[in-house]
């Protein structure tokens, strides 16, 4: 795979996604207590013999490129290899921002042409699944595509989100449509068993829907993207153009686990979904496929009486005399005494308070970080850092769907509070 290289899309400015984009780009979203999103495609492409990559990001990179330049150093030995981040520029030539995912690529053509590869593979930075791209790539190699598409298996419920194609018996695209209804979207029906799908799976997903995952081919990519200066979105309108020239299209059928993670919602369920037994939808515990992070060298967790089920707990964390049931604690997180957490992820801390500073803190009338004593917690985001005071509940007793309330450090989004980043939360507050 040394003739390919992977540009991987950072996404827009996370709107779905905030607050948890409020301080960082979407693919720098903590994930599963440990991980990051960007954590993904990257290592993703490293277990594929892909090595050189580029992110594409241009909303709030600073804790993006942190991550990745103390992360990844794919250059030991004298190689190649490489993980750089590219944020959008104006240039005398190209004075707006990045306007979509064509329009990203575009802008750092000059870059990408510079490398003698022959295939360009085209990803997004928010999507949770495992994937062999080098037998994406070499199946695109020898059906001699001008482009190849990555097409996941949809139920009729699900297709009416994403762009579906449609193909003949030989994975050839024949037509491709955003986000159909109706009868529109019944036209776009294949027989997926052609693809290796069970009869039943085959009739309960009979669509072929678009990841956002793409090869192409070095002379394809640069012809559409240069015969077509305005066109700013691969799906939207670079995929259709091609179609239209006669260009070869294949798809490519990935029959697994594959999480778009996009809304608060989505991020949520997905968070919580690795808890699940005793075979979670996704694994982090792949020996062979191993998905790669920052290594911080932290202490074991320390459980003095705590009562947990269905969870997981990020290295370095400190729970006392609680319970936790359905969770999972990222790095450094801090449970004190009498606390109930159900249903929430906690993101953790980027630091440890010593046994001293809290102390002091809790004199001077203020929170240390964690959870503090005897408050409850259900159905919750806790971004990083953040500080919870004693007896607080948080349980959207209201049951509302969406709210911002910044002055207060928490929105609710799809009925999920969300505690931003660096937010205090005051003793006996409840929410």
């Amino acid at each position: 795979m040394k003739r390919v290289l992977a540009i991987i899309l950072g996404g827009g400015a996370g709107t779905r996604l905030y607050p948890l984009t409020k301080m960082r780009a979407k693919p720098a979203v903590p994930l599963a207590g440990k991980y990051r999103l960007i954590d993904i495609p990257i290592s993703n492409c490293i277990n594929s013999s892909i090595t050189k990559m580029y992110v594409l990001t241009q909303f709030n990179s600073a804790s993006l490129n942190r991550h990745l330049s103390q992360t990844y150093d794919l250059s030991a030995g004298f190689g190649q290899g490489f993980v750089e981040v590219l944020a959008a520029q104006q240039t005398p030539e190209s004075p707006s921002w990045f306007e979509g995912t064509a329009d990203a690529v575009r802008k750092y053509q000059w870059l990408f042409q510079e490398w003698d590869v022959d295939e360009y593979l085209i990803l997004s930075g928010d999507q949770l699944y495992r994937m062999d791209y080098s037998l994406f790539v070499e199946h695109h190699r020898k059906s001699g595509a001008d482009l190849t598409v990555a097409a996941l298996p949809v139920d009729p419920q699900q297709a009416e989100a994403f762009g579906l194609m449609r193909t003949d018996e030989y994975g050839s695209i024949q037509e491709f449509r955003e986000k159909p209804k109706g009868d529109s979207l019944k036209e776009m029906a294949v027989d997926t068993a052609r693809f290796g799908l069970s009869p039943e799976s085959a009739q309960a997903k009979p669509y072929l829907a678009s990841m956002g995952i793409y090869v192409f081919s070095r002379k394809a990519l640069f012809g559409l993207l240069n015969d077509h200066p305005t066109y700013k979105d691969f799906g939207k309108e670079v995929i259709p153009e091609a179609l239209s020239k006669g260009m070869s299209l294949k798809s490519y059928v990935f029959d697994d686990y594959w999480e778009d993670i996009g809304t608060i919602g989505a991020f949520y369920e997905a968070n919580l979904a690795l808890t699940e037994q005793p075979k979670p939808p996704f694994s982090f515990y792949d020996e062979d496929f191993p998905i790669y992070t920052r290594p911080r060298y932290l202490p074991p967790s320390k459980l003095v009486d705590a009562q947990i089920v269905d969870s997981t707990i990020g290295e370095g964390s400190i729970l006392k005399s609680c319970s936790i049931n359905h969770c999972v604690l990222g790095v450094r997180s801090r449970v004190e005494n009498n606390v109930v957490l159900q249903d929430s992820l906690v993101m953790g801390s980027d630091f440890f308070e010593s046994t001293s500073e809290r102390e002091e803190l809790r004199r001077n009338g203020g929170i240390p970080l964690g959870v503090g004593e005897g408050s409850t917690v259900k159905r919750a985001i806790l971004d990083k850092n953040t500080r919870i005071g004693r007896n607080v509940t948080i349980v959207n007793k209201d049951n509302v769907e969406e709210a911002d309330r910044p002055e207060l450090g928490f929105y609710i989004r799809n009925g999920i509070v969300v505690v931003c980043k660096n937010a205090t939360i005051s003793d006996g507050m409840v929410i």
